[in-house]
């Protein structure tokens, strides 16, 4: 992303302080990061940025994120979460995320979600109570 003052260098130097090696090009390995960054990008893959597959790659909308947090840097969370959704709705491999949560913002606000189909959860599928989303 281009936001002003992100330099990808300078969270390559956050997040992997002591690899002289990590250049922006390179593709990102998370079993390099110290482990509160592991922790923060685990928080990253499975709340704010929900994705299908593996986690052993950090992409750039992580290491952004990672960044942004890092840096106490506000960002917009529906914007980001509407740019996701937009994202894997175009491309034939991916996953549609926020489920969990979108369901809990309809209920909250009395959305009608008659006639539409709910989904059983697994427990490793979420953190959240609620094991149902339409």
């Amino acid at each position: 992303p281009e936001v002003e003052g992100f330099h990808p260098n300078q969270i390559l130097s956050i997040l992997y302080p002591n690899d002289p090696n990590i250049h922006p090009n390179m593709a990102l390995s998370t079993n390099r990061l110290s482990v509160d960054h592991r922790l923060l990008h685990h928080l990253i893959v499975h709340q704010l940025l929900p994705t299908g597959g593996g986690y052993a790659k950090l992409s750039r909308m992580q290491a952004f994120l990672m960044w942004c947090i890092l840096s106490k840097i506000k960002f917009c969370f529906p914007l980001l979460m509407l740019k996701t959704m937009v994202r894997a709705f175009t491309q034939k491999k991916s996953v549609l995320s926020f489920g969990s949560i979108l369901t809990k913002i309809f209920q909250h606000h009395q959305v009608r979600l008659e006639g539409e189909v709910a989904t059983k959860l697994k427990k490793e599928d979420t953190y959240c109570n609620n094991r149902e989303f339409l």
